[in-house]
């Protein structure tokens, strides 16, 4: 599908027209400040969400039952609708934004059925469960996050089209003309009861990591600069336009931290390198990290003046609230305060509104993911997979080897062992004994990712397994062991741990990172570092998400369009049954100076 220029550059049009508008009908107090007289004050609030990851309903469509989690947060658009009403109410309706920060069409089996079970690309396809809600809730704006190319670029220009808000992307380029692709910014005006009203620019800033991570949908197509040089070269124009307050959403973590290495020279986690380096910014809704930032302040290096940075967590548990103070002065309106917080998703009911426009679809998805596709031999969770060599990952590996082994026959790899890397996505993924549901299965694997497979020597495989056991915190021998606080050292999330198959070999976690891998082994052998193999791996990885060593730049011998889920769903449908005894058996194990640890 084309990037609609056409389209995009009159939509800009209009905006850049609205904006002069704006600037032409706008008037200045008509009583002018004298020594004395008491200065014109005026506050909003601009709401924000993040990472919504097409959470509607506060709903585990992988457990069929309400969302809960440790914390006992709630999750979706329906409890987010029923906290901005409440804003709303507060402030008043006049006073308040409400903006998001990416990563909306992707996450859910809601979101996936209309994707892919009914497209909204096909012939009358549906709206989109998301544009819906959040059409009704009233969204002024959106950043791009990198997850909304997950399902390419024709599913994502469709949920644009179906928006009633802007779907912003400054740093989401044509690859051709090196123009916008997307609206770089939306100026919204804000009304005040003190004559000329206040002009808020929101600029969006998405992830480079796309070009990496969706690869496949965009290479060619679309490039993606870094934040920083795109907000320096955007937030003076918006200045220039008349913005007193000048807002970024963007779908960038605050760490400053990249997970793909030197393969982008653009930072992935950077919205506080934004605040620090460019000036005339008041606040930036972040995303992507998934954590929950109330309120982070940056000092501006130009400036001297502070920006106020917040990240509301995931899937619509968080609602950051930004307050800002302004001041008429020198003729215009001056940015005096800016504070955030959050408010949590948990105090409140959904909203009846929303979840009744949106019930059919919910039940549709409910009924879709509880069909029967097979039956297992004995139950398998990943409750504590983190740790352990468990059957429900052996099962994933178990699936993504055959595939890659059958797709090779015929060709000059067919030969070569087949190894494959799995991680635990999800600690409650769960496939009980007897009948198994496509929801149990999908449960499994919660993302996107597709199959791929490269060839690696096996002093790459160690070098990758030594990477991958980072995760483990260092635990010297003897003592006790809290699996609580084993894992996730660095702060490496669950999903950067990987699991490889086709190999034996301990962790040894009382040793350093780099040296923890030992009896590696191969068919019963030491493994040989020139010997070769095809890795069976998801293209996240393979694309250089995680920063993993070497598979980046390996050969890709076969890769597969469809999502690995889908594979693992329909190799059940195929085989009827799950046997698990075919495939389990404990091929790894942490260790303490040889001595196991469980």
């Amino acid at each position: 599908m084309s990037l609609n220029r056409r389209n995009f550059l009159g939509r800009t049009a209009v905006t850049g027209a609205g904006v002069a508008l704006a600037g032409a009908v706008g008037t200045v107090p008509a009583e002018a400040e004298s020594s004395g007289r008491r200065k014109k004050r005026y506050s909003f609030t601009v709401m924000g969400t993040t990472d919504l990851h097409g959470n509607v309903f506060n709903w585990d469509y992988f457990t069929d039952a309400e969302f809960d989690d440790k914390a006992h947060n709630d999750v979706g658009l329906a409890k987010i609708s029923t906290l901005v009403n409440q804003v709303r109410a507060e402030k008043g309706r006049r006073n308040t934004l409400l903006i998001d920060a990416g990563d909306t069409i992707q996450g859910t089996q809601l979101s996936y059925y209309y994707a892919k079970v009914d497209p909204i690309t096909g012939a009358n396809g549906p709206v989109h469960p998301m544009a819906q809600a959040m059409n009704a809730i009233g969204y002024d704006a959106a950043a791009l996050g990198n997850h909304e190319f997950n399902y390419g670029i024709p599913t994502l220009r469709k949920f644009q089209e179906q928006c009633r808000f802007p779907i912003l992307g400054a740093n989401a380029l044509d690859a051709k003309t090196m123009r916008p692709a997307f609206p770089p910014y939306v100026m919204k005006t804000v009304c005040t009861p003190h004559g000329r009203d206040v002009r808020v620019a929101v600029l969006g800033l998405t992830n480079p990591g796309i070009a990496i991570w969706d690869k496949a949908n965009v290479q060619g197509k679309m490039v993606f600069p870094g934040l920083e040089e795109q907000a320096a070269k955007w937030v003076p124009k918006l200045r220039s336009m008349g913005a007193d307050v000048v807002i970024v959403s963007a779908h960038s973590g605050s760490s400053g931290t990249s997970s793909y290495g030197d393969q982008l020279p653009y930072v992935e986690n950077a919205a506080a390198l934004v605040a620090e380096q460019v000036p005339g910014i008041d606040a930036i809704l972040v995303g992507h990290a998934h954590t929950e930032i109330p309120e982070y302040r940056v000092t501006n290096k130009v400036t001297g003046k502070q920006v106020v940075l917040s990240e509301p967590l995931k899937w619509g548990q968080r609602l950051t609230l930004f307050d800002f103070g302004l001041v008429w002065e020198r003729g215009g309106w001056q940015v005096e305060s800016v504070s955030a917080k959050v408010l949590n998703s948990n105090t409140v009911a959904e909203d009846r509104r929303i979840t009744g426009l949106l019930g059919d679809e919910h039940r549709k998805v409910v009924a879709y993911v509880n069909q029967v596709i097979g039956t297992s031999s004995a139950a398998m969770g990943a409750s504590e997979a983190a740790y352990k060599d468990t059957p429900i990952i052996d099962f994933i590996n178990h699936v993504q080897a055959e595939t890659v082994r059958a797709a090779l026959v015929g060709t000059a790899y067919a030969s070569l062992p087949v190894l494959s890397q799995a991680s635990c996505f999800s600690r409650t993924a769960a496939v009980p004994a007897g009948k198994v549901t496509i929801r149990e299965v999908a449960g499994l694997y919660p993302f996107e990712n597709t199959l791929e497979a490269r060839v690696m020597t096996g002093a790459q495989v160690r070098a990758y397994l030594e990477f991958s056991a980072r995760y483990y915190v260092r635990t010297v021998a003897g003592g006790p062991v809290d699996p609580a606080k084993l894992t996730n050292a660095e702060g490496i999330p669950d999903y950067n741990y990987d699991v490889v198959s086709g190999l034996s070999y301990e962790i040894d976690v009382a040793k350093a990172p780099g040296s923890r891998i030992v009896n590696l082994s191969f068919d019963g052998k030491p493994l040989v570092d020139s010997a070769e193999f095809v890795l069976a791996v998801n293209n996240y990885r393979a694309s250089g998400g995680g920063n993993f060593p070497h598979v980046a730049r390996a050969k890709q011998v076969w890769a597969n369009s469809d999502e690995i889920r889908n594979t693992i769903i329909g190799w059940v449908k195929a085989k009827q049954s799950i046997d698990v005894g075919a495939f389990s058996s404990v091929d790894w194990k942490l260790t303490r100076d040889g001595v196991p640890v469980f």
